[in-house]
């Protein structure tokens, strides 16, 4: 790993290396907090959990072939090579930041409440048109993934994008003064972790902590479709790009016609010119995320063919909006994550489907003193949708049913109050034929659902 000698790393998190001196010039070969995947030469980083503290995997990480591990107290550690740090999540962030910067391959960071992860693909899909690009990995955008997914960057690497997710005030400078991205975009400012974060202000305010430490002469992507978003006039005295639906932004789309699962046909428009694109994957969020890929491609140079075959190669990932066909009914397996956006966006977009449908929801977490009206805001939203039939499953989905009723009092509705109960019972419910959408908050552990459809 280019410039990640022992002495270095000691240098970047201010550690205090115990060891052979004529080891200080070794650089290590990889970095890992996972012991079980531990490689010869590479750096251990031991990380306190609440079940499990990895300081106590290192005598069998050195035995295996590490040639240093980090650590919090070096009493009661084996004789073996080690730098001692106050905290050991601390030094992991300054560490990556150091080797991010060792390389110098910019960076293209993504954060928001909603389809993170869907822009990133969309966005890596585009770039991977010119660049080689290497992503952020399943959901490694916290305080600990994003740190592993920067070193895993080579020196042949042209590109990162790299997703960045918070839950409180703080996070997002942490993470942002590790990556320090070439170019930012955030998708939206919707009602996310408003248990810590309290309402859409309190989200604006930590999302945009990254603006601090984009680079100066780095470029600032927003969903200008969002009203707190199209509020930023600028960002280090330069203008952001907007995306959106509106001719107002510099990327926007025009003509744009559903094709049912299929996707959507439209015309993406770049400042004065334009292309045609079929978004394969259904909804206006998707529209909103491939305008956001094209938007990222523009800055970076891609034609505009090379914008539209990347959107057009994206596909979904399991649990995120991903289309299950086959058998006798089709699957809308949403159910990794949800909140109140998430869930509307997904139900119009069974609403639009020319198809029996079954919408299945559940509970949405951290949404603060205000869970119960905002589930109820979504059962409103559905109840004035064309809807066939809903299960609702778990204790704050009867606030969903409750906001369906007030709106749609014929609503077919069943309710139970566990997984469990309801696979005993979805048999005599979803019919041949049905389109089927899954969706709730990654504990409700919906993809047994899931499982048990397909």
């Amino acid at each position: 790993m280019k410039d990640m000698t022992i002495r270095n790393i000691a240098a970047a998190c201010g550690g205090r290396y115990k060891g052979p001196g004529e080891l200080l010039d070794k650089e290590v070969t990889s970095v890992t907090t996972d012991s079980r995947k531990v490689e010869r030469g590479c750096l251990f980083v031991p990380i306190k959990g609440t079940r499990v503290d990895g300081h106590d995997f290192i005598p069998q990480v050195m035995e295996a072939g590490a040639l240093v591990t980090l650590t919090e107290h070096a009493e009661g550690m084996p004789d073996c090579p080690m730098i001692l740090v106050s905290r050991t999540e601390e030094a992991i962030q300054q560490i990556a930041g150091f080797y991010r910067r060792a390389l110098g391959i910019p960076v293209v960071g993504i954060t928001g409440s909603v389809g993170k992860t869907s822009t990133k693909e969309m966005i890596a899909q585009v770039l991977s048109r010119k660049y080689r690009v290497l992503k952020t990995e399943g959901n490694l955008n916290n305080n600990l993934g994003l740190p592993l997914t920067i070193f895993r960057l080579t020196e042949e690497d042209e590109i990162a994008v790299l997703e960045m997710g918070i839950s409180h005030f703080g996070e997002m400078t942490w993470l942002a003064e590790t990556a320090e991205p070439d170019t930012m975009v955030i998708t939206n400012i919707g009602t996310c972790h408003l248990e810590f974060l309290k309402d859409r202000d309190g989200v604006f305010q930590a999302k945009t902590e990254c603006f601090d430490f984009v680079k100066l002469d780095g470029t600032v992507i927003l969903n200008g479709d969002d009203d707190k978003l199209a509020a930023v006039s600028e960002v280090h005295g330069k203008r952001p790009v907007f995306f959106g639906m509106s001719p107002r932004c510099r990327v926007y789309a025009e003509d744009v016609k559903p094709l049912g699962l299929d996707g959507t046909a439209l015309r993406i428009c770049i400042d004065d010119e334009s292309f045609e694109v079929t978004v394969p994957l259904p909804g206006r969020h998707m529209v909103m995320n491939a305008l956001a890929g094209a938007a990222v491609g523009s800055v970076w140079g891609l034609s505009f063919e090379q914008i539209r075959d990347g959107i057009e190669s994206a596909e979904a990932l399991s649990g995120r909006f991903h289309i299950v066909r086959g058998g006798s009914v089709q699957i809308i397996d949403d159910c990794y994550n949800a909140n109140p956006m998430s869930m509307k966006a997904a139900l119009q977009v069974l609403s639009d489907i020319e198809a029996p449908s079954v919408a299945i929801l559940g509970d949405m977490g951290e949404l603060g003193a205000d869970e119960r009206a905002l589930h109820r805001e979504v059962g409103k939203y559905a109840g004035g949708l064309t809807l066939d039939r809903f299960v609702l499953i778990g204790e704050l989905a009867k606030e969903i049913a409750s906001g369906i009723r007030s709106v749609n009092n014929t609503a077919q509705i069943t309710e139970f109050d566990t997984v469990p109960e309801a696979l005993k019972e979805l048999p005599s419910i979803i019919k041949k034929g049905d389109t089927v959408l899954v969706k709730a908050s990654h504990f409700m552990q919906f993809e047994r659902i899931v499982e048990a459809l397909q």
